[in-house]
């Protein structure tokens, strides 16, 4: 069997382990190693996941020459040291969200990318997946005829978590869930906003708990969306039209998409293709751009990056939310 591309992890919690159990079923990778600040983790998780090698530190895995590309899957606060590591290495990045702390950061490892001519994309993996499309192209349709409001929200009980809690560790709702609103309503009705207003709830340890926000769009269409980090919400995005309405199932990993009439009788019900996690499409694009010598993943922009940091941004500010400078002047 071809090996198309042997991959690190860097870091070794959560969500390097589902990436790990997703790429174990992928003919196309390999999984060569993961690296962690304590080799016993690494040893722990090579063990548990079946790969090659076990690195005791981040700086050792970027002198392996065998990694072509490493999956960055730290807290966001390391996200841009992390990146501008690799890159410097001469390796590929595949990086969490959210990318960076601000956009600035974002717009430095963009440009050091193309300097050592290096591919460089954002982890949001519901950009690669083929429910993306079919969103789209059913909107596309007029199947629930003109639409001008949509609504999402993302909620998961997660304020037990220092990454979540922490200001140092970049913390609160926006990055590490309300991205994912964010995107929704940006791949669905583009950038051109005209006006963000929003509203908190700040935890006592300074980020956010809970949000709303509302875009405006030029054309006069509408996105209403809310993530918070103290329950369980539906995930749902709801499209609302003038012929009926849409509902896509979790906005963080489409499950089915359901369309209702004027009466509000469901007239379709469309499954999503079925699959190994979801991660599996950011690796697949990730892989053929780079093998086709290409920079940046088509399904995730650096353009759109940068202008979803900026959109978080922009609301950090609104709230007052600023991380330590130590993470912030990065």
């Amino acid at each position: 069997m071809e090996i198309f591309m042997k991959i690190g992890i860097l870091g070794a919690g959560g969500i390097a382990g589902v990436l790990a159990e997703t790429m174990n079923k992928m003919p196309e990778v390999e999984c060569y190693g993961v690296a962690s600040r304590s080799l016993a983790k690494a040893q722990a998780f090579v063990k548990e996941h079946g790969f090659q090698k076990a690195f005791g530190s981040y700086e050792e895995m970027m002198e392996d020459s065998e990694v072509e590309l490493v999956y960055i899957a730290t807290p966001h606060s390391h996200h841009y040291r992390h990146m501008k590591m690799c890159l410097e290495a001469g390796k590929h990045v595949l990086c969490e969200k959210a990318f960076t702390v601000n956009a600035r950061q974002a717009e430095e490892i963009f440009t050091l990318a193309r300097k050592k001519n290096l591919l460089v994309t954002e982890a949001i993996w519901t950009r690669y997946m083929p429910s993306r499309k079919m969103i789209n192209e059913l909107l596309e349709e007029k199947m629930i005829g003109d639409v001008r409001k949509l609504t999402a929200n993302l909620d998961y009980y997660i304020c037990e978590k220092d990454r979540i809690m922490k200001p140092e560790l970049a913390g609160g709702a926006l990055l590490d869930v309300g991205v994912y609103p964010l995107n929704f309503a940006c791949m669905s009705f583009g950038d051109q906003i005209s006006d963000i207003q929003s509203a908190v709830q700040m935890t006592d340890t300074g980020v956010d708990g809970e949000n709303v926000m509302t875009l405006f769009y030029e054309d006069g269409r509408v996105a209403v969306l809310t993530s918070g980090i103290y329950g369980l919400s539906d995930r749902q995005g709801i499209f609302y039209g003038s012929k009926g309405y849409m509902v896509v199932d979790n906005v963080n990993n489409p499950i089915g998409i359901k369309v209702y009439n004027k009466d509000r009788e469901l007239i379709k019900d469309i499954p999503v293709p079925e699959q190994i996690s979801g991660y599996e499409y950011e690796i697949l694009e990730t892989i053929d751009c780079i093998k086709n010598g290409k920079l940046e993943c088509s399904s995730m922009p650096h353009e759109d990056t940068i202008k979803i940091m900026k959109l978080m941004d922009g609301l950090r500010k609104e709230w007052g939310l600023q991380y330590p400078d130590e993470i912030e002047s990065l």
